[in-house]
């Protein structure tokens, strides 16, 4: 692995850094940067990198935390949006042959990764036998949730996504049935992963200092909990149909995603098939019952197309 001297993410480091290249963090990227070294180590040690590991990791920043997985790692794809910081972090990283540095938007849509990503990560994937995606990465905030539910969406999810997010989403991300956080993202992730927050991470561990709390979350798929799913567009697009009115009941809820192609009668048998209120709402679903839910649905559109969605 490489042996490269790597810079240490002090706040002295950044601001001498960027005053060197005449820049500033751009607040449109989302760049707060990990200032706190232990916090760093710690986020590096979760992800428990390993010689046959191949890591993805979204905002390059300045290249401290990619050289540091360099040293662990078969191979680093690293994702940068911004062309300044770019440029900086090739200053830290060209010596690192097993780094492949891509400047571009990790994101083709809020739907979609990037192709140039897949085929980079599926390149050093296929480069020797054994090896495995992992994702370690400071993610910018707002492109958070789209980047780890399109790597779960994915047939060949990351081995494991270590990251720092915000706090927020974490809570969203781990909530259980009937607290005011679950919802769709929770019952994503939680029906084919397991997940676990590792740390609350206040604002002054970050530079510039954002103006909330974030937090080290690791996400896990588990092949297990992904074979119950027989169509996971299906039962993604299903469950966030199921909570776009948050305060329907159960019933009505039910209704409005399979307008046009259950009727009332069809939906009323379901429910009470399946013993579920019809007064619930579809916060007080657990993933199991959910899971159970959406299949039921499913058999009933059996070579039809998807529930449509209501705007």
């Amino acid at each position: 692995m490489p042996s490269t001297p790597v810079s240490r993410q002090t706040l002295s480091f950044l601001k001498r850094r960027f005053e060197e290249a005449g820049i500033q963090p751009h607040t449109k990227f989302g760049q707060n940067f990990l200032i706190d070294l232990n916090l760093l180590q710690l986020l590096l040690d979760s992800a428990t990198i390993g010689p046959d590991d191949v890591v993805l990791e979204i905002g390059t920043g300045t290249g401290s935390l990619t050289a540091l997985l360099a040293t662990q790692a078969a191979a680093v794809v690293t994702v940068e949006i911004d062309t300044r910081m770019f440029q900086l972090a090739s200053e830290e990283l060209y010596r690192l042959e097993n780094v492949v540095m891509l400047r571009l938007d990790a994101l083709k849509n809020k739907n979609r990764l990037n192709p140039a990503v897949l085929d980079a990560i599926r390149a050093r994937l296929i480069a020797a036998p054994g090896r495995r995606l992992k994702l370690v990465a400071n993610l910018p905030y707002n492109i958070a949730t789209p980047i780890l539910s399109n790597l779960l969406a994915e047939d060949d999810p990351p081995h494991a996504m270590t990251a720092t997010i915000q706090k927020e989403l974490a809570e969203r991300i781990t909530a259980q049935p009937g607290s005011k956080d679950y919802g769709a993202l929770s019952i994503w992730f939680q029906a084919q992963c397991r997940v676990e927050i590792l740390r609350i991470v206040p604002p002054e561990a970050f530079w510039p200092r954002p103006k909330v709390a974030s937090a080290f979350i690791q996400i896990t798929p588990d092949e297990t909990l992904r074979r119950r799913i027989p169509d996971r567009k299906f039962f993604h697009e299903f469950v966030r149909a199921m909570f776009l009115h948050r305060r329907k009941y159960l019933r009505s809820e039910l209704l409005s995603v399979v307008k046009n192609r259950l009727g009332k009668p069809e939906v009323d048998a379901l429910l009470a098939e399946m013993n579920l209120d019809a007064g619930a709402r579809a916060e007080e679903l657990d993933v199991d019952t959910m899971l159970a839910l959406c299949e039921a649905v499913r058999k009933k559109f059996a070579d039809t197309e998807p529930p449509v969605v209501a705007p």
